[in-house]
């Protein structure tokens, strides 16, 4: 699926929640997905480099992606940077 992506409207920096033994909580995930677009946000980006998306495991990073990417119906930025220099 592809978007077209304007300079206009707002896009928000989602949080990734976690459940208390550290693992990814998939459900705040989807409620956090739907209330940004309810809010009327025009689009959301998630796994930015200032916050725990480089602590993520990838398999961790691309089932965020994947569960964000399909519940949402704004476009989607994913953060792809990743610590260090290799």
């Amino acid at each position: 699926m592809a978007f077209s992506v304007s300079s206009k409207g707002v896009y928000a920096i989602a949080t990734t929640p976690f459940l208390k033994d550290g693992s990814v909580d998939f459900t705040s995930i989807d409620r956090l997905t739907d209330f940004y677009e309810e809010s009327g946000c025009t689009g959301i980006t998630i796994l930015g480099i200032m916050g725990e998306a480089p602590k993520l495991e990838p398999e961790e990073s691309r089932a965020i992606v994947k569960r964000v990417v399909s519940r949402a119906k704004v476009p989607v930025i994913v953060g792809v940077s990743a610590p260090g220099f290799a």
